[in-house]
């Protein structure tokens, strides 16, 4: 905000506090917010509607004496009365084309800030089950999670960016089985049937099975009947007439847990081979997929390590009277805490459950010090959240330390068809996919566009087009076309020259270039507020506003021209924008290109 209006706002408010105006003790809450339209003033304040109360005056009538009590600045042209008290705010002109001088001293620096220096934020994204590829979906978390990670830098937190592999649950028994049984086929062996809940996808062969085949030939073949021996049977279902699946007989979660506790007891010790061959392909995989997309962790976090403090987490839990058992189990009472039930921490059999790691988990990340953990999670985890929050507190943690922001699905279509996912089958369309499709550019900035909460359908022929309905291209192609304007200056032989620009700056006189000036100072607001919502989308809306305003004037106003000085002063103005383009496309790690 403005630093001028600030500090004289709050002179002429101390001023009433010591007439009787307003009383000592009250507390300025009021907001100061740019103008949409400069006929009302660069900033209004509400300052009047916020203190009429305390002060047992009209709000207009406070608004007034606050503004004969505001003191001479040489930044503030003059303040206006507006609507039912708002006052109105016109900065003087140099006050506005010093935007412009701050932008040109601070260049890729401008916009960010120091303010929460010396406080540590972890923010955990993505952490999608090691078991496939990763699809869309998965996409748009990588996006959002690294676009808020470097929001909050910029304004000054130390980031980490953490990776949860969930490399010790059941899942991860699937795909090691399901791999298993595609190595048998590789083997030449004939199996019964594929199982229903198995990994299904062709990966499992190519990558997974055959990669085993060749490293140990047939040397973990068993018979095959005794790997199916006294199974429960799997799922049999058929299709309805209204398409939907109707299951007729079996279970399939108890068939495949069968099948694991068989290829257990048949490999022994050798059954860790197929477990750990099988991670370490798809998150070799996983992360060369995430580093192509520009998305970067300092830490990636094992699931497997969290076997000691899984017992730590429940010890603080038994000592704080916040566990019980029940049938066998023990639980967590949960309930205590806002959530819908009580849930299970370890089951009768002595094996912990998921949320027993979780809340493990969440303990070492609040013992590393941090100020703040971002958990970011798929929209289907939106039960899990006071669950969560409830066992941090009952670690005698502030929950609030925790910030979880919800990440939505994505439909994706091909003109008028939507493309199914399923990465239990194998059918859906991966990241990399949709990255060779459209780039990394376009896929990264549709992804966070909208906000993480709403629900996104990915237009592909929209995000391939050169158009200015294509919001990447859009803004691109601003920042290319000012690159555009500066190669034409050197072909004509003529140089721009920032101390003539900067003396012309009063030729800037038009509408257009006011707003450009004025959207221009706003960009350290827009970041400031876009961290602090943890809202990446903020910035997309700023750059298709600033996109809009240059484009708009770029088509009514030749930047060069015969006469110099205001070519000057436009070139000025131009490479305001483009630094602040890019400023602001680096926060989305989405590029700037000086050709289109």
């Amino acid at each position: 905000m403005n630093a001028a209006i600030e500090t004289a706002l709050s002179q002429a408010l101390q001023t009433l506090q010591q007439a009787g105006t307003l009383p000592a003790d009250w507390i300025n809450r009021s907001q100061l917010t740019r103008t949409k339209d400069r006929a009302h003033g660069d900033f209004a304040s509400n300052v009047a509607m916020m203190a009429a109360k305390a002060a047992g005056r009209n709000p207009r009538e406070l608004a007034q004496q606050i503004i004969d009590a505001l003191p001479p600045s040489g930044d503030i042209a003059r303040a206006e009365l507006a609507g039912p008290g708002f006052i109105n705010f016109f900065l003087n002109d140099s006050q506005r084309f010093a935007v412009l001088q701050q932008i040109e001293a601070e260049k890729e620096q401008y916009g960010r800030s120091r303010q929460h220096a010396g406080q540590r934020v972890q923010v955990e994204f993505v952490s999608a089950n090691p078991t496939s590829s990763l699809h869309v979906g998965h996409g748009r978390g990588a996006a959002y999670g690294m676009s808020v990670a470097n929001l909050l830098e910029a304004v000054g937190y130390t980031v980490d960016r953490e990776y949860y592999v969930n490399d010790a649950g059941r899942q991860m028994d699937i795909l090691a089985t399901s791999s298993y049984l595609r190595y048998l086929e590789c083997c030449g062996e004939q199996l019964p049937h594929f199982p229903v809940n198995g990994y299904r996808g062709d990966y499992v062969r190519t990558d997974i099975a055959e990669h085993l085949f060749q490293r140990y030939s047939s040397q973990y073949v068993r018979p095959v009947t005794s790997l199916f021996d006294q199974l429960p049977e799997d799922e049999v279902s058929e299709i309805d007439a209204t398409g939907e699946k109707v299951v007729l007989r079996g279970d399939k979660e108890k068939h495949i847990d069968g099948l694991i506790a068989n290829a257990r007891q048949l490999l022994g010790a050798d059954y860790a081979i197929f477990h750990q061959t099988a991670l370490n392909i798809i998150l070799d995989d996983i992360r060369a997929d995430l580093a192509d997309f520009g998305v970067r962790f300092d830490r990636w976090f094992s699931e497997a390590t969290l076997k000691d403090r899984i017992d730590e987490a429940l010890a603080r839990l038994q000592a704080q009277g916040h566990l019980y058992e029940q049938d066998g189990n023990l639980w967590f009472r949960s309930t205590d805490f806002g959530d819908e039930k009580d849930r299970v921490v370890r089951r009768a059999n002595g094996q912990t459950t998921y949320f027993a790691a979780d809340i493990a988990y969440h303990l070492d990340k609040l013992q590393r010090g941090y100020d703040q953990i971002v958990d970011i999670w798929g929209a289907d985890h939106h039960g899990y959240i006071a669950r969560v929050r409830g066992a941090i507190a009952a670690m005698g943690f502030d929950p609030a330390r925790m910030i979880v922001k919800l990440v939505q699905f994505v439909s994706l279509w091909r003109g008028d068809q939507q493309v199914q996912m399923s990465s239990r089958s194998g059918q859906f369309v991966s990241l990399r996919d949709l990255r060779d499709e459209v780039g990394n550019d376009a896929t990264r900035y549709y992804y966070v566009m909208r906000k993480s909460e709403q629900h996104i359908d990915f237009d592909l022929e929209l995000a391939k087009s050169q158009s200015k309905d294509n919001p990447v291209y859009y803004v691109q192609y601003a920042h290319a076309r000012v690159s555009r304007v500066m190669d034409k200056l050197q072909e004509l032989g003529r140089h721009y020259r920032p101390q003539q620009a900067q003396a012309a700056q009063h030729l800037l006189t038009s509408e257009t270039e006011a707003a450009l000036l004025a959207r221009l100072a706003a960009y350290p607001e827009v970041v400031q507020r876009a961290a602090q919502d943890y809202e990446p989308h903020q910035v997309t809306n700023y750059l298709k506003e600033l996109a809009q305003l240059f484009h708009g004037w770029y088509d009514t106003h030749r930047i060069i021209s015969d006469e110099d000085d205001l070519t000057q002063a436009r070139l000025r103005l131009s490479l305001a924008v483009r630094q602040v383009i890019a400023n602001a496309l680096r926060l989305l790690d989405v590029c700037a290109p000086e050709r289109m």
